[in-house]
């Protein structure tokens, strides 16, 4: 594990995580912390009461300038950008020609003349280069389009207690700053920052796209304010399940649609009717018939049910299997995503699962798991 560690790419944090005694693990080809010195379920119970920072800079974040921007990142997703407005978000999704989902994102149209884009660590490669591919076919074209990828450090404050944490430091009113929404502002003194009031957690939160040279001192700031710990990559995942948040690679890929994913909500009412984003004409007439399998939560006890679990029938048939799953520190019991025939995919509906080799009953359960605290307004 040391020397793969060692070929990680390493955030402009790697260095204060180690100091503060993160525990680093490999993550889409990065060096990041699991945990520090509290365990994983101090870190997430924490975020849920308080707040969290969480290092995020591993995502890609990209500029979409020219005149033809919203043309042009209409082209490869699904969402509806042209109707955003200025410095308003949405999470969407790359599509593929086959329906499937090449990567989620987070498209906001800024005041700034430009898209700014955050897409996962994990597909980096794979986003840039398609993204690249349509460039060069717009460019061809005779479209006004261009490509920035940004070289800053992206933080994550999540929990309850943030904005009375962050408004300290902002000029801007924070109570005006509304979920998936972003302002240009200065942070504690740090000029050239971002702050998008979005997350992975399900709480309240913000993510702050900060100059590499001052995320330590931004980091360190926060954390004099004793509302704030850091937190890894444990709990991240195990708050983004209870929040019945998607991770690509093993939730949704390309081998799935959106509607499976159960993820229609991303697809613009626009977009619906023109079926004008890669594979419309297989994911739009899934909207109306129903699909042979579909993404759902479980809730279980006994042993934890993991990725790749099997889903069966009360009567032991195969159905399905789990894609994520973890015991959840809030509800005390095991909650987890996966894909099951659409026949078992009612809420209520009685299932099994085999873990070790033995049968445990569960239950199809509503997502999110524990109520979801965005803050939409006043």
């Amino acid at each position: 594990m040391s020397d793969i560690l060692y070929l990680c790419f390493r955030t402009p944090l790697y260095d204060f995580h180690r100091a503060q005694g993160g525990k680093m693990v490999e993550f889409a080809g990065w060096s990041m912390p699991v945990q520090y010195k509290d365990s994983h379920i101090a870190s997430h119970l924490h975020t849920r009461q308080h707040c969290s920072i969480f290092d995020v800079s591993h995502m890609l974040q990209t500029k979409v300038y020219g005149k033809d921007r919203v043309k042009f990142i209409e082209s490869l997703i699904v969402g509806d950008i042209a109707e955003l407005k200025d410095n308003q978000g949405t999470l969407s999704l790359f599509t593929n020609t086959k329906g499937g989902i090449m990567d989620d994102l987070i498209v906001t149209k800024t005041d700034q003349e430009y898209l700014y884009v955050v897409s996962n660590a994990g597909c980096a490669d794979k986003d840039s280069a398609h993204m690249q591919a349509k460039l060069q076919e717009f460019k061809a074209a005779g479209h006004d389009v261009d490509l920035e990828y940004m070289e800053e450090s992206l933080i994550a404050l999540q929990g309850p207690s943030m904005a009375r944490v962050l408004q300290e430091g902002v000029c801007d009113d924070l109570s005006k700053l509304s979920f998936m929404t972003s302002v240009l502002t200065p942070v504690f003194g740090v000029q050239g920052c971002r702050v998008t009031r979005c997350g992975y957690t399900g709480e309240d939160g913000v993510e702050i796209s900060v100059p590499c040279e001052s995320v330590v001192a931004l980091t360190e700031r926060l954390l004099v304010n004793s509302e704030v710990k850091l937190a890894g990559l444990g709990a991240r995942d195990s708050l983004r399940l209870e929040a019945g948040l998607c991770l690509y690679g093993n939730d949704i890929d390309e081998t799935t649609t959106p509607v499976e994913a159960s993820l229609v909500w991303t697809i613009g009412k626009r977009r619906r009717q023109a079926r004008d984003f890669p594979g419309a004409d297989i994911i739009v007439p899934q909207i109306k018939a129903k699909t042979q399998r579909k993404r759902v939560g479980l809730i279980s006890r006994g042993p934890p049910v993991r990725q790749h679990t099997p889903i069966l029938s009360p009567d032991g048939r195969i159905i399905g299997e789990v894609t994520s799953g973890c015991p959840s520190p809030c509800l005390k019991q095991n909650v987890a995503m996966g894909y099951v025939e659409m026949s078992f995919s009612k809420v209520g509906t009685p299932i099994q699962v085999e873990v070790r080799k033995k049968m445990t009953p569960a239950v199809v359960s509503k997502m999110p798991f524990v109520p979801t605290n965005y803050y939409t307004g006043c």
